[in-house]
């Protein structure tokens, strides 16, 4: 199944928020819109413009093409410096 354009920009998103560590808050400070106007986007009750799509791209150093392209290739070449080196307390479990 394949996936539409807008698909594969809030696949790649979520995906490099994740990998990034960042969330919603975050990357919304860092496109100068609000978290609400994140939230809609990605849950697809707003469209990422073009405009939207290249500031993610810069944001987060890839090509606009990349992000287009859906998550693997997006996170494919995130540099590693803007990788997360933990995991996320919930993934790491509880000690026993």
């Amino acid at each position: 199944m394949n996936m539409t354009l807008g698909e594969r920009v809030r696949a790649a998103t979520a995906a490099l928020m994740h990998l990034t560590g960042e969330n919603q808050a975050h990357l919304a400070t860092a496109l100068g819109i609000s978290q609400t106007q994140i939230s809609r986007r990605q849950s697809g009750h707003a469209a990422w413009s073009l405009t939207d799509c290249e500031a993610l791209a810069t944001h987060y150093g890839i090509d606009v093409l990349d992000l287009l392209a859906g998550p693997t290739r997006a996170c494919d070449t995130l540099a590693p410096h803007r990788r997360r080196t933990t995991a996320p307390a919930a993934a790491q479990g509880t000690p026993r």
